[in-house]
């Protein structure tokens, strides 16, 4: 029910309405893999520096 809602007011939107939540996912996935890398790098180099 909710999805349909939410395809509805992209539909609306136009090219705004699917950019900006692919926008949103990117830089999340972007955020996370970043972070993701920054824990295991320090990480590893806290076992070299052991």
């Amino acid at each position: 029910m909710m999805t349909t809602d939410c395809f509805a007011l992209m539909g609306s939107m136009g090219w705004m309405g699917w950019l900006m939540p692919l926008a949103v996912l990117l830089l999340l996935g972007l955020g996370i893999a970043a972070l993701a890398k920054y824990l295991f790098t320090s990480r590893r180099s806290q076992e070299d520096r052991s």
